[in-house]
């Protein structure tokens, strides 16, 4: 008997995915709207419909970051002791048997505490993937593996954290989330970035207006 149509298209497209969809916000510095984006995307998929959560999310004392933050659910993070402080990481296995269709993961390059699960948290949505898990992160270009010498040849600072070149070359999709050197110092002096006493000091050393026209400069 030959097949239908539907019988080929049932073939064509297979109803499970072998691995989560990586989605990546990618920015030039810090303040540039790469969370903001994120969270944003976040709650228009909540409307369609989709279940999403938020496996880290940090705010850094942003208002418009904690506004946004209210409307979408969130996995408590694991409580860790390390050398007498006690720390909050992503709770990678909370998250598994959650199984949300989606997950923001803020901070990429960021390196977990001593004892957490995976030492990088771009390891933590490794696995988040293998689940069958979309994740949507960010990521600063100067945490590339391949570009902090360059980053720390404009600036002078070195960048300690960072992710090997394959890992945002695995995402699905890239977005580049943009803002001229100076619509970010506007932001930056309105508190919007870093709490107010640590302004001046940023503003001085890795947020100079020079440093932010070369880091145009290298993106053209």
């Amino acid at each position: 008997m030959p097949k239908k149509p539907e019988d080929w298209l049932a073939v064509a497209s297979p109803t499970q995915k072998a691995r989560g969809i990586f989605k990546l916000f990618l920015g030039y510095a810090p303040g540039v709207g790469k969370t903001y984006s994120m969270l944003s995307e976040a709650i228009r998929r909540k409307s369609r419909g989709e279940d999403v959560v938020i496996g880290v999310v940090e705010t850094h004392g942003r208002k418009g970051i904690e506004e946004l933050i209210t409307q979408i659910a969130v996995v408590p993070r694991r409580k860790m002791e390390y050398k007498g402080t006690l720390f909050e990481e992503m709770d990678v296995d909370a998250i598994l048997a959650r199984q949300p269709q989606v997950v923001l993961v803020d901070e990429l390059a960021h390196t977990n505490i001593p004892g957490s699960k995976h030492r990088k948290r771009y390891e933590d949505v490794q696995e988040l993937l293998a689940a069958k898990i979309d994740v949507v992160s960010t990521l600063n270009i100067q945490h590339i593996e391949s570009i902090a010498p360059i980053v720390r040849s404009i600036t002078g600072i070195s960048v300690r954290e960072t992710v090997p070149d394959w890992v945002p070359l695995t995402a699905a999709e890239t977005v580049m989330v943009d803002l001229t050197p100076e619509a970010l110092h506007a932001r930056m002096r309105r508190g919007d970035v870093y709490s107010t006493e640590k302004v001046e000091r940023s503003l001085s050393n890795f947020f100079r207006r020079e440093i932010g026209r070369a880091s145009c400069r290298e993106r053209v």
